[in-house]
């Protein structure tokens, strides 16, 4: 994209696809009637929103039905966890501790409210030992909510397994995909998948509009956290956010077209990234080498600080963790996790790039970088 910025950081967001955008303009201003209205005009954006929900049910191996739109994955999050009730007393959750906020701070929420968590601890390579997972699971348990990719180190976890020991156990699989979905290819069913949110603005559509995936073998144990008009089968009650639905909708279909080549462009740049910076000295890769997605690489450069080096980088634009605390005094939860030192933490640098990052954009951060570091170590 041209500006000013090299931009390193698309697991905070990622620009809108200029496609998607002449797609949204026209809902707007020129087919602004509510979708929910009876005359022709409201029917008619009503067909546009229900080709786009085709759209990104396709992307996902789904059924249109299975499809509510939300504000992002942070309110599919609350309503998988919140809104998943059934008839039983079951009330243990099992998650990790390297799960996004928006999990870990649900879950806490549930356990105010009497539910009991488990936090399943991951290995150095922040991998999760499916055993351990199992052996947690008891007759009480209800769900396990484990991620497909970190958001911070790219691992990514072996999800069709955990479907099919979850579902042997008679339990429920909710699984937080936001930094897969448009990047690599997802089929909920053979993934055995039950619940799964996702956000546009991951992969090129707009900030403001994501979905939560419902298997319709569950829907009838949805309660909506949102009471109001009724929309989406009573799950999610308020007028349809129309343009970002379609915007959503024309980016899962031009990832479902793209998503190949773009693997192969954007693998190939984050290898040349981190094999160059891995040449500077006492510099390392954090989390799993190969079960990882192919646009991160989190790197640890011993002897800096995060914060100071992401400022001193200027139009390079890196984070040291979530976007939630991109900049922080903190180390990263999703490091301590992986028992790295707080030291060691703070020194890490996460980079994520995507289908507009150019080769040149990576030589030119390789060099900045490169001075970067051996500026800070020798203050």
């Amino acid at each position: 994209m041209d500006n000013d910025f090299v931009y390193l950081d698309y697991n905070a967001t990622t620009p809108v696809d200029q496609r998607v955008l002449e797609a949204m303009l026209p809902y707007f201003n020129q087919f602004y009637a509510n979708s929910g209205s009876s005359h022709l005009f409201g029917l008619t954006v009503r067909e546009a929103v229900e080709n786009a929900t085709e759209e990104v049910a396709e992307l996902i191996g789904a059924e249109p039905r299975e499809i509510i739109f939300t504000s992002g994955a942070t309110e599919s999050v609350n309503l998988a966890l919140k809104g998943f009730k059934t008839d039983t007393d079951k009330n243990h959750i099992i998650t990790v501790t390297t799960e996004h906020k928006a999990v870990l701070d649900t879950c806490a929420q549930l356990e105010k409210d009497g539910f009991k968590v488990d936090y399943l601890n991951v290995d150095h390579l922040g991998n999760i030992n499916l055993s351990e997972m199992e052996s947690l699971i008891t007759e009480r348990t209800l769900m396990v909510c484990i991620m497909l990719v970190n958001n911070e180190t790219g691992v990514i976890h072996p999800i069709q397994e955990i479907g099919e020991i979850v579902h042997g156990k008679n339990c429920y699989f909710f699984c937080d995909a936001t930094q897969a979905i448009g990047k690599i290819q997802i089929d909920v069913k053979e993934l055995n998948i039950d619940l799964m949110a996702f956000s546009a603005h991951k992969f090129c559509g707009p900030k403001g509009v994501g979905a939560l995936y419902i298997s319709s073998a569950i829907k009838n144990k949805m309660q909506s956290q949102i009471q109001g008009g009724g929309q989406q089968n009573n799950l999610r009650s308020g007028t349809l956010n129309i343009p970002g639905i379609i915007g959503l909708g024309k980016a899962a279909e031009i990832a479902l077209l793209e998503m190949e080549q773009d693997v192969q462009k954007i693998k190939a740049l984050r290898d040349h990234l981190e094999n160059e910076l891995l040449k500077i000295p006492q510099t390392s890769i954090n989390g799993d080498h190969s079960a990882r997605i192919f646009n991160t690489t989190n790197i640890c450069f011993e002897g800096i600080y995060s914060e100071d080096f992401i400022l001193s980088l200027g139009n390079i634009c890196v984070s040291s963790g979530s976007a939630c605390n991109a900049v922080t005094t903190k180390p990263s939860h999703v490091l301590k996790a992986m028992g790295m030192s707080d030291r060691d933490a703070l020194s890490s640098i996460r980079f994520s790039i995507g289908k507009y990052t150019s080769f040149s954009e990576i030589e030119t951060a390789v060099e900045k970088i490169e001075k970067t570091v051996l500026l800070l170590r020798n203050r």
